[in-house]
Order: C-alpha cells, then structure tokens, then sequence
C-alpha cells in the first residue's frame, strides 16, 4: 500500500529537540517539552520548582526577593502585631480596618447616631439622602427598648408592639407609594418608623417611675405623639419629596403612634386587677 512517507512530523518544534542523553536511535524523536536546568545554588533538581518564584512575603503581603544566597521556591515569615502576646485575643485590629459589626452585619453606629440626632431635633432641615443607608439595627433596638421599658413598668406587650408595628409599616408604605410619583421601598419606611419612635421610647422609660394613665401622662403621650409625627412626616416629605402633602403623610403615621401611646398608658391583656 501507498505511504507517504515525505510528510514527517519533523516540521513540529517538539519533535526537534534531541534527547537528554544524546542521538536518538533509530530516527525516533521523543516528545520533550523542555529540558529542566537546575538552579545555579541547587544541587539538586526536583520537578516542578521555579526558580523564577523565588521570594519572601513580607508583612504587607509585598514579593521581595532573595539575595545571591537564597533558595529556590517560596518563602514566608509570619510577623505578629506590636504588643504583648495578649494583643492577639483584642478587638483593636490593623490600622484603617472597618468595625466587623460594619463587615459582616451592616450596622454602621456613625449613621444610626446621625439618624437619632435627626428625630432629635425635627426642627433642622432634614436632609433627603439621609435614608440612602437605610438599616433595621436602631429600629429594633428601639422597640426592644420600648418594650423592655414597658415590661419593667408591668406591661408585658411584646406581641402588641411587634404586630402593631409590622401592620403599621405596611399600611404606611402602600399609602405612600399610592401618593407618591417616585415611591419607596418597604425596608426604608420601617426604618423611618423605627427611628422615630424614639420619643415614645422615652415615655416608655418615665412610665417606670410614674403612671401614664394620669393627666401627666396623657400629656406627655400627645407631645411624644406629636413628636414621632413631625419628625417622621419631615424625613417621609423629605425624601419623596411631596412637601405639599405632608399633613397627609403626617395623619395615618400619627394614628400609628397613636396606638403605640395607648400601649404605653394601658395594660392591654393584662391580669385581673390592673388598669386597662
């Protein structure tokens, strides 16, 4: 049968490199991709190492390299912070690293303070790219509070305050995105919520000392309903922008905190004997 044999593999680059240990017999040519040449320090060779890799991590995760006497491969050394040995177990960290709250979590407390100082004082200009950040960690901690407050003055009401607040959040987000043209999520209106409730969270606290269903706390009820309204109306007109309408925002958010006063003023489901 016809062969061609004119056509060899010759022409290939791999098929052209003799043997490491001389002429090749019989014509044969063994595929050899490279030859591997030992370092100039290293007596011997083992495959796979690279001498080009040769280096020392330093501290700040830098590549330096060895001298004349360095050997083949990588090479590390660990350093430990400055300090006692103790310093190992700190919160302290490198220099210029984030909180992990911040990290891993999201609670950032630079914003929940500038937040808490708004509803502090409602009568600055509120800024509206203040809930570009919005979080859940002030709401919660001030409904924790609220109700812990509450549960110290003998009003166990935690049920009442989670539930009127869930159904509260999302009363007050389908009612603002049917007034609004640009509208918002239900994740910035429940922390516009939470934040606001701050004052009420402080009748909370004097209910320990006093009783709320006197006429001094019926008074400090409607300024702290008052209060959690204007600053809750401010930030929600502020935000959407809807300055012409925000004694309609402020009116079903300050039936809201409406319901939160009377769960501070009355003991709703409580024993036999306590007011109601």
């Amino acid at each position: 049968m016809w062969q061609d044999t004119s056509t060899s593999y010759t022409s290939n680059p791999y098929y052209g490199q003799p043997q490491a240990g001389g002429s090749s017999q019989g014509g044969a040519q063994p595929l050899q991709f490279y030859t591997p040449s030992p370092g100039p320090s290293d007596s011997t060779f083992f495959p796979g190492q690279r001498s080009s890799l040769d280096g020392s991590m330093h501290p700040h995760g830098s590549m330096g390299t060895h001298g004349a006497s360095g050997a083949g491969g990588f090479g590390g050394n660990i350093q430990a912070l400055p300090g006692p040995w103790w310093t190992a177990f700190g919160t302290g960290g490198f220099e210029g690293e984030p909180p992990l709250l911040n990290v891993e979590l999201g609670v950032n407390f630079a914003h929940i303070r500038a937040k808490t100082f708004t509803v502090l004082n409602p009568l600055r200009q509120v800024d509206e790219h203040i809930m570009d950040d919005a979080d859940l960690a002030g709401p919660l901690i001030f409904c924790f509070c609220f109700a812990s407050f509450l549960l110290f003055s003998g009003k166990p009401q935690f049920g009442y305050i989670y539930g009127v607040a869930l159904l509260g959040s999302a009363s007050i987000y389908t009612l603002l995105n049917l007034m609004s043209e640009k509208g918002i999520d239900a994740y910035r209106v429940a922390s516009v919520l939470g934040y606001c409730l701050l004052p009420m969270v402080g009748v909370g606290g004097l209910s320990i000392g006093i009783k709320l269903d006197g006429f001094v706390g019926s008074v400090l009820s409607v300024l702290s309903i008052l209060w959690c309204t204007y600053s809750a109306s401010g930030i929600f007109v502020a935000v959407l922008r809807m300055s012409d309408q925000r004694l309609l925002v402020a009116y079903p958010v300050g039936l809201l905190y409406g319901c939160f006063a009377l769960l501070s003023v009355f003991n709703v489901g409580g024993a036999p004997g306590t007011p109601r």
